[in-house]
């Protein structure tokens, strides 16, 4: 697809193009689905991670102007969401868990349509639908009645309905959801490039770890609608913690107490014990100049050595999102 076809259009009013979230409360009868929910973002690529029933579709029906708002404050594109909604939603893109599908319409008639819904003339609407089609790769299928798409071509139909108008921001919930291992890669490589190479700003709602991690820059983790907590996702973080499983005789105690002078901390796990090292830790004379990945060996195997401590095992055990996510889920 050409460049032009997706875009942003950053002169749009001079507007402002972050999310700004403040004290974000709401309820949908008594008891409260978000609460006291804080954040800022500028434009990237953003998950929102929690298990069932912690709140994200309900953020983001509230950064949508879905929901009326009563306590607190959600700014979207410099738009106030609890009176300025609809003006708002002309540089949003929706794409829901369910629905998307309008049976007896083609997916270019569909599309077209949800273009006209957002103000775009008719003519402009259908030109803009064949490009995102052709962009989400459903060129080919975009005269069939939507309604026999497969699931992986109803998740593209509804990823082009949320970009027909150009928006600025990408709001995708579950966007993967119910798709083989192939239809995932490609919904996902798709939803990167807007995010990476078109400059969208987009939040991805999943429970789905590994989507987040091939996809975003930082995550966002609800529980219980609490905003539990929001960290970089970043490679070279990742790999500056490690995690080792050591079992072996002699003086433990010594040897706990010099690694725990390193930073280290210490959780049973059977007959091993998991040992974790952050390297920018660990003091300059127990490691190479700079990032060094064989510097948690090389230091647990120096301590071991120094207090005769016998290593039947040392091995690493790779830290992911995932065990970071349910770590902190689960507290």
């Amino acid at each position: 697809m050409e460049e032009s076809a997706i875009k942003v259009n950053r002169s749009r009013d001079g507007r402002q193009h972050g999310i700004e979230v403040s004290g974000l409360t709401f309820a949908y009868l008594t008891d409260p689905v978000l609460k006291d929910v804080s954040f800022t973002l500028e434009k990237g690529a953003i998950g929102l991670l929690g298990p069932n029933g912690s709140g994200k579709t309900t953020l983001l029906r509230c950064l949508l102007g879905q929901v009326p708002l009563s306590r607190g404050h959600v700014k979207v594109l410099g738009w106030d969401m609890a009176s300025q909604a609809r003006a708002a939603r002309a540089g949003l893109g929706w794409m829901p868990e369910r629905g998307g599908v309008i049976p007896g319409m083609s997916g270019v008639a569909l599309v077209a349509y949800m273009g006209e819904l957002s103000g775009l003339p008719s003519r402009d609407a259908m030109q803009r639908a064949h490009e995102v089609l052709h962009y989400v790769g459903l060129a080919d299928e975009r005269y069939r009645a939507c309604q026999d798409y497969s699931q992986g071509m109803k998740q593209r139909l509804k990823l082009a309905q949320a970009l027909v108008h150009d928006p600025d921001w990408l709001f995708l919930d579950e966007p993967t959801s119910g798709l083989d291992p192939r239809g995932r890669v490609s919904i996902l490589e798709l939803i990167r490039d807007l995010a990476w190479n078109k400059d969208l700003g987009v939040i991805l709602s999943t429970h789905l770890l590994a989507d987040v991690e091939a996809v975003c820059h930082e995550i966002l983790v609800l529980r219980s609608g609490e905003l539990l907590a929001r960290q970089t996702v970043d490679t070279h973080t990742k790999q500056a913690k490690q995690v080792f499983e050591v079992e072996g005789f002699g003086n433990e105690e010594a040897f706990i107490a010099d690694l725990r002078e390193l930073g280290a901390q210490f959780e049973p796990d059977g007959r091993l014990l998991l040992v974790t090292l952050d390297l920018s830790r660990i003091p300059e004379a127990c490691r190479p100049e700079g990032y060094d990945p064989t510097a948690g060996v090389n230091a647990i195997l120096k301590v071991a050595k120094a207090r005769e401590y016998a290593l039947r095992r040392l091995r690493r055990r790779p830290v992911s999102l995932a065990e970071e996510f349910y770590r902190m889920v689960e507290a």
